[in-house]
């Protein structure tokens, strides 16, 4: 746990509270629950004392995790919905709703814990899990993760699903929240968690759940919820003490806000910052300088002074909290290797001809273009140019769609499965540079066949070998609490109230 004393937004950090993608700003007037928000009176010196542990909500936006918001609906959402499996720290799927799995070729069957109940008393059935499984194949957040998949089809407590390709890890993509079929619409789904969502004479609160399957002893009973109108209110109320937990990714771009004095709990995220090449060109196409400039930046460096400490350096498109990452097959950050690579041979007589690269970035976010500023120094070097083109978004993605580009930084929220095809196979929906490789694409299928150490190994061989992409961090979701209010936590990124069960508060007396 990082503390600060006075946060100014870290460093010039800026707060988000959206997660990792924006969202869009609620209509005016659409408050569900009818519950006004009240903006509380705050004093510059002297925050409100905490009594009772409040989140933040958004009291325009639906709760529904298929169709919520990032980020603080997401945190209210844990403590209502659960998954059939939850994530653990390391991004390993582990049973919650189910209790167990076979595999058969291409298909899973699933069985469904048995004595698990709805917040309101209804029998959890797989109709439940396909409903919301249904909704899911079209929504934007959990989209891709079927894309895979042929069909779906609930039985008497299991649910069986049938895949094109092999996908050892398929479960690790089920932690989706699923909520009691024909609720959906409502402004608070059922769903099957610890907690329940009531409004009484003090306003909106989560108590638990006498239906919860869980016997876990949760400690509060009660949560009380701070309705606000957006994300800005959010952090207002937060900053004010009127709730005591946000979740943000501190390397995004909104509003920079004074927090006050807080404590700060980062989470591993599948979110990838990577350095992509457009092989188009003869000289990218070359898998040699493409590795070499692999070794040419300090990804520790980047993560710790760019990214003040947000982010984890990574040489491979997988997490380094996941224990498939191979530490092993790291190469180090050597600038003296790069510019040894860049070196004519001793036989040339004729020196390379200057090469003049231009890396793409999007410019809105400052984080990425400081990022991309560093890059682009890092391998200017013998007879190598990189300048940078900070272009905004609509531009910066047509441009990549054009192939109108030689390097690019981009951002990629992976499936924790890690299947990368969208990124180095041929026609891939990520893959702008038109890599291909047969080697990378046998690998790759291997891995996610039979998702062991070994084949992952292999895997990541290959990507060193080839570079196709070149991983710099995977990102961070931070979770801040006031300063001294609450000892023992300890988030995932999917659930930032994890082990609640054993969390320590300290509210004045």
């Amino acid at each position: 746990m990082k503390r600060l004393m006075t946060l100014l937004c870290v460093m010039a950090l800026c707060l988000s509270l959206a997660g990792c993608y924006d969202t869009e700003t609620p209509e005016e007037g659409t408050d569900f629950w009818e519950y006004a928000p009240v903006e509380p009176t705050v004093s510059e010196d002297v925050p409100t004392t905490a009594q009772v542990f409040t989140l933040p909500y958004l009291s325009s936006q639906t709760l529904d995790p298929v169709a919520c918001p990032d980020g603080v609906q997401q945190a209210v959402g844990s403590l209502l919905y659960e998954g059939l499996f939850v994530l653990d720290e390391q991004f390993s799927p582990q049973p919650l709703l189910c209790s167990s799995y076979t595999l058969k070729g291409l298909t899973y069957t699933f069985q469904l814990r048995d004595g698990v109940t709805f917040s309101n008393g209804a029998s959890f059935t797989s109709s439940d899990v396909l409903s919301t499984y249904r909704r899911a194949q079209i929504s934007d957040r959990y989209a891709a993760r079927f894309a895979n998949v042929v069909s779906m089809r609930a039985g008497r407590g299991t649910l069986t699903i049938t895949l094109r390709q092999a996908d050892s890890a398929f479960p690790a993509l089920l932690d989706i929240p699923i909520v009691k079929s024909g609720t959906e619409k409502d402004p608070v789904p059922l769903g099957t968690g610890p907690y329940l969502f009531l409004t009484d004479s003090d306003g909106p609160c989560l108590v638990r759940s006498e239906n919860w399957w869980n016997d876990l002893a949760l400690i509060p009973e009660r949560i009380e919820l701070a309705a606000a109108k957006d994300a800005d209110t959010a952090a207002y109320l937060f900053s004010a003490r009127s709730a005591h937990l946000l979740t943000a990714d501190l390397l995004s771009e909104t509003t920079a806000a004074s927090l006050g004095s807080v404590d700060m709990t980062d989470a591993p995220t599948t979110t990838m910052l990577f350095l992509g090449f457009n092989t188009d060109n003869p000289a990218l196409a070359d898998p040699a300088l493409r590795v070499a400039m692999g070794s040419a930046f300090d990804r520790d460096a980047i993560a710790a002074a760019l990214l003040a400490g947000h982010a984890e350096p990574a040489q491979f498109p997988i997490s380094p909290s996941c224990a498939l990452y191979p530490t092993a097959l790291e190469a180090p950050f050597d600038a003296g290797a790069y510019e040894d690579a860049l070196a004519p041979a001793q036989t040339e007589s004729v020196p390379p001809q200057p090469l003049e690269l231009t890396l793409l970035v999007n410019a809105e976010n400052s984080f990425k273009t400081a990022v991309a500023e560093y890059l682009a120094k890092a391998l200017s070097a013998a007879y190598v140019t990189v300048t940078t083109a900070a272009l905004p978004w609509n531009e910066y993605l047509a441009a990549l769609e054009g192939g109108d580009f030689d390097l690019w930084l981009g951002e990629v929220r992976l499936t924790a499965d890690w299947d990368i095809s969208a990124l180095v196979t041929a026609g891939g929906a990520l893959n702008y540079g038109k890599f291909t490789n047969t080697d990378v694409d046998t690998a790759l299928r291997a891995f996610l066949n039979d998702e062991t150490p070994a084949a992952a190994e292999a895997l990541c061989a290959q990507l060193a070998a080839q570079a196709p992409i070149l991983p710099v961090v995977f990102k961070s979701l931070t979770v801040l609490t006031p300063e001294g209010l609450i000892d023992g936590v300890s988030p995932t990124a999917t659930h930032p109230l994890r082990s609640l069960d054993q969390w320590v508060f300290h509210f004045s007396a």
